[in-house]
């Protein structure tokens, strides 16, 4: 065991509990651990790390911005910011949207619950196993009770839906329409096992919060960027949201989090209703601006292909039933629940894995890994998954 991994719980609260590895460096799609081992990075620290490792358009826009000007708060405007928001807005492709920086996911949520409380309506409905974050509005939008229940009471007026069950969500809704003010939702849960939505469910959304004059708020914090192979996930429906959140990817590793209103919604906040001292950082933005430089519609179409290789390639392993999932973010669904054993001696392979259910490994790797980089990664995961099948 490194050094650091000894000194990790002498310093660290233990909310993570003990790491499995300690990590020097990266490249690309790669990862170099303590002992030497380089390890294929299959999760991109859970979808951020867009670009990869060590991305030398993120490293100079960060170093230049960081010798010119670091930090200034929100007290002033600078040119990151506003670059930053006119690619998001422009992306929306609504000239009413307008964008509120912040650091991170559930930061976005937050600020999108607090939106939907200044509608004046008492009522939020989100799905069930959805996630949105772990401070205390975000997870009180987010359907998973063993997550929620240690930390209630929670902020109230939240009610949960079947994830893609518009009959019972046009239900609930219909209780007290007057009284909605925002259905939440992702276009993909990705930390139940990426579940997709089923078809016509985000179009069927959609129409439900315009007859009853709803916020449609999509979750694209997992999902945007070029994560599924459009830029965001809901123009896979071809649907266009009210809210949408933004983090994880958008930096490229550097944390950044964005949430961004259209319509009336865009309208909502005022000066003093919402603030951060870090959000819209001229650092931050900088990198969210090599990213979206990068990231545009050619860029976002390799990534559909890409996924389209990866799936194939995975299908063809012996113990997976189902690959389900967009673009680079996959949920492999294996025959029997090792998705947590499979992670822990994934390093013995040289892939880093992740588990969101015991039977489902999560795939989210950096959206530049080439083609031998994936077939390389599905030889070392259909070899882990065959030693683990001979040992039962």
């Amino acid at each position: 065991m490194t050094d650091a991994l000894t000194q990790w719980n002498q310093v660290l609260m233990n909310n993570y509990g003990t790491p499995p590895l300690e990590l020097v460096t990266g490249k690309g799609a790669t990862v170099t651990d303590a002992q030497g081992r380089v390890h294929i990075d299959m999760l991109a620290g859970i979808a951020v790390n867009s670009l990869g490792h060590a991305h030398p358009a993120i490293t100079e826009a960060v170093t230049f911005q960081l010798s010119q000007l670091g930090h200034t708060s929100n007290l002033f405007a600078t040119a990151p910011v506003i670059k930053a928001a006119t690619a998001l807005k422009e992306r929306i492709g609504d000239d009413s949207a307008r964008v509120f920086f912040c650091n991170s996911g559930a930061e976005a949520n937050e600020a999108a619950f607090k939106l939907a409380r200044l509608t004046g309506r008492s009522r939020v409905l989100a799905a069930v196993d959805g996630f949105h974050g772990r401070t205390m509005g975000s997870l009180a939008l987010t359907g998973q009770p063993d997550k929620r229940k240690p930390f209630e009471p929670l902020p109230s007026g939240v009610e949960f839906y079947p994830y893609g069950d518009l009959d019972y969500l046009t239900t609930l809704v219909e209780v007290n329409p007057a009284e909605v003010a925002a259905i939440f939702l992702e276009p993909i849960q990705g930390e139940t096992g990426v579940i997709p939505a089923p078809a016509g469910f985000l179009q069927g959304v959609r129409e439900l919060c315009d007859t009853h004059g709803i916020l449609f708020v999509a979750d694209e914090v997992q999902t945007g960027v070029g994560r599924t192979g459009d830029f965001f996930a809901f123009q896979h429906d071809q649907v266009l949201p009210d809210v949408v959140t933004m983090a994880k990817g958008l930096g490229g590793g550097i944390p950044i989090g964005a949430t961004i209103a259209r319509g009336k919604a865009a309208e909502l906040f005022a000066p003093g209703a919402h603030g951060t001292t870090f959000g819209g950082n001229p650092i931050a933005c900088a990198a969210a601006n090599a990213v979206l430089g990068i990231v545009d519609d050619a860029f976002c179409a390799e990534v559909a292909e890409k996924g389209r290789f990866l799936a194939e390639k995975l299908r063809g392993i012996d113990g997976v039933t189902e690959v389900r999932g967009r673009g680079l973010m996959l949920g492999v669904v294996l025959e029997r629940d090792v998705a947590k054993q499979a992670v822990t001696r994934s390093f013995e392979h040289g892939l880093i894995l992740n588990a969101p259910a015991d039977n489902v490994v999560r795939l989210t790797p950096p959206l530049v890994i080439s083609e031998d980089e994936m077939n390389a990664a599905v030889e070392k995961l259909s070899a882990l998954l065959n030693e683990l099948s001979q040992e039962d």
